[in-house]
């Protein structure tokens, strides 16, 4: 190309660099810087989605990996067994002893926390200026998606957290159908971990999954998340079901043994009629996508005759 053509393409062009250089920053912030509140009222801003996330919660690691995003998470708890692949990454200690030091090295510039990790442990990490996003786990299964679609947006993966969404209300409306017309609700006495009477009051999303499964829990009245109930009251509460929360099979023939030995319960309409259930530990206690699963499972276990006309 000679000098004058060359010329020329220099001053047609420097116009249209000159408007790219004014205005594409303008358009990469209006379309790329995300401000967005966590559970407590931390207020962040991002201007690109994050590329070294910690998990300080089993849920949040669930989540994390159902948004696509298991090649971002850099590190998670002892307790973050789902999926599996999560097993693979490094470990930052627990829910309540998280390694201040190990997640500082770890370089992450996103870590998503709940309220229930100490807030001694957050306070360090933010005093390091390490971005904490603290979420809530809420009460009732209807929560589940809220917390879905903030981690979707704090993530910059909003449409994968719709989809989702739309999955998780689809397996609750099918329960919903399959339950369509109960009108006789067992009273069920869940009971948490096995060996002892540990359940679930109003408080807990555990209470609302047993709503939603068409029954009534015997301590849903108690406005409490966690509590011991005493063997009296549960004697004369005299449930019609009993769920035992377990982490296996084995643990479960184990509790309900323990159940059976002990004074008096042989005597219960649940442990006369067989009425004791099995239901797998990791997905029902874990506030996330699979606690549908768990909704499900508990509602055939609850009302069978109510899937077998489906079939």
């Amino acid at each position: 190309m000679s000098k004058i053509k060359r010329a020329e393409a220099a001053m047609f062009f420097r116009p249209f660099a000159l408007l790219l250089v004014l205005v594409c920053p303008v358009v990469f912030l209006n379309s790329q810087v995300l401000t967005i509140k966590d559970d407590v009222g931390n207020v962040f801003m991002l201007q690109r989605p994050p590329r070294r996330i910690i998990s300080l919660a089993p849920n949040i690691t669930e989540i994390l990996f159902g948004l696509g995003l298991g090649d971002q998470v850099v590190g998670v708890t002892r307790y973050c067994d789902y999926p599996a692949e999560a097993l693979a990454r490094e470990k930052i200690g627990g829910m309540l002893d998280p390694d201040i030091e190990k997640i500082s090295v770890l370089d992450p510039d996103l870590i998503i926390a709940f309220r229930g990790n100490p807030l001694s442990a957050l306070k360090k990490l933010q005093d390091l200026r390490l971005p904490v996003f603290i979420l809530d786990i809420g009460i009732d299964m209807e929560s589940v998606s809220p917390l879905i679609a903030k981690i979707g947006r704090i993530t910059f993966k909003e449409p994968e957290a719709q989809i989702l969404i739309s999955g998780l209300k689809q397996k609750q409306a099918q329960v919903e159908t399959a339950l369509k017309g109960v009108s006789q609700k067992p009273r069920v006495f869940l009971n948490i971990h096995g060996l002892g009477l540990s359940t679930c009051g109003r408080e807990s999303y555990l209470n609302d999954l047993l709503a939603k499964a068409k029954s009534v829990s015997i301590t849903g009245h108690i406005p409490q998340n966690w509590l011991e109930y005493s063997r009296e009251l549960f004697l004369r509460d005299d449930p019609d079901v009993i769920v035992i929360l377990t982490k296996s099979e084995g643990d479960f023939e184990l509790a309900k043994h323990w159940l059976k030995d002990q004074p008096g319960f042989s005597d219960l309409r649940a442990v006369k009629s067989g009425r004791i259930f099995f239901m797998d530990e990791n997905p029902a206690s874990r506030f996330g996508p699979r606690l549908f699963d768990s909704l499900a499972e508990l509602a055939r276990l609850l009302h069978p005759q109510q899937f077998t006309k489906q079939n």
